[in-house]
C-alpha cells in the first residue's frame, strides 16, 4: 500500500508540503543578517525560529520512534484514520497561529534555540529535521498511528498517540513560522522597524 491509498496521512504529508513551501517562501531573499536579527535581546529572531523547530523535530521523533518500532514489529496495523482524539485536537489547536496570549508559552529547556545560532545552518537544520519526520511517516503511515501511544517527552505522564504527534510537529511548525515572518516584516521595516527596533 502506498501513501496515495490513504487520505489521511496524504493530507499529513501535504500539511508539510505547505509548511516547506512557506518556508522557503519567507527565507526568500532573506540576507544573514536579517535572518539574524532580533527585535529585542529577550526575543528571537528567525534564526532562532527554525533551530527551535529543528530540535523540536528531532526531540518529538526520539520518543515517537521506539512504541513505533515496537508496532510494527508486532504488526499493529492501522486501525483507523491518523487523527488525534479529543485531548489532542485540543492540544493542536492550542499550538495554531496566530498565538493568543493566553497560549504563549516559554520553550522547554531542552528545545531552547543555541545562543546566536547561524542563520543558514539554521534553516539546514529545519529542513533536514523536515527529512526525518518524512522518513517516520513514509515507514510507519501503516501502523495504527492513532491507537499507539508515546510519552510526551515535555510533559511527565502524559502520553500522545503517534498519530497526535504527527498533527502537533505539523501545528508547531506554523506556530513558529508565523512568528519568523512577523520577526521578518520587522527587520524589513515593513512594520515599523525602524520606530521598535
Amino acid at each position: 500500500m502506498t501513501l496515495s491509498g490513504r487520505s489521511d496521512i496524504q493530507a499529513v504529508e501535504q500539511a508539510f508540503d505547505a509548511i516547506e513551501r512557506d518556508a522557503r517562501a519567507l527565507l526568500k531573499g532573506l540576507t544573514e543578517a536579517q535572518g539574524a536579527w532580533r527585535p529585542a535581546p529577550e526575543e528571537w529572531s528567525i534564526a532562532h525560529c527554525f533551530d527551535h523547530l529543528a530540535t523540536a523535530n528531532r526531540v518529538y521523533l526520539r520518543a515517537m520512534e521506539p512504541p513505533a518500532e515496537r508496532a510494527l514489529q508486532q504488526g499493529r496495523l492501522r486501525r483507523g484514520p491518523a487523527v488525534p482524539g479529543l485531548i489532542g485536537v485540543w492540544f493542536v489547536r492550542s499550538l495554531e497561529p496566530p498565538v493568543k496570549p493566553r497560549f504563549k508559552m516559554k520553550a522547554p529547556k531542552k528545545i531552547v534555540p543555541r545562543p546566536s545560532p547561524p542563520p543558514y545552518d539554521a534553516v539546514a537544520q529545519f529542513f533536514a529535521s523536515q527529512v526525518e519526520v518524512r522518513a517516520f511517516l513514509r515507514k510507519y503511515f501503516n501502523i495504527d498511528l492513532a491507537g499507539v501511544p508515546f510519552p510526551n517527552p515535555f510533559i511527565r505522564g502524559v502520553r500522545f498517540s503517534l498519530a497526535t504527534g504527527l498533527h502537533v510537529i505539523a501545528a508547531h511548525e506554523r506556530r513558529h513560522l508565523w512568528q519568523a515572518r512577523n520577526v521578518r516584516a520587522r527587520a524589513l521595516g515593513e512594520r515599523g522597524a525602524a520606530a521598535t527596533a
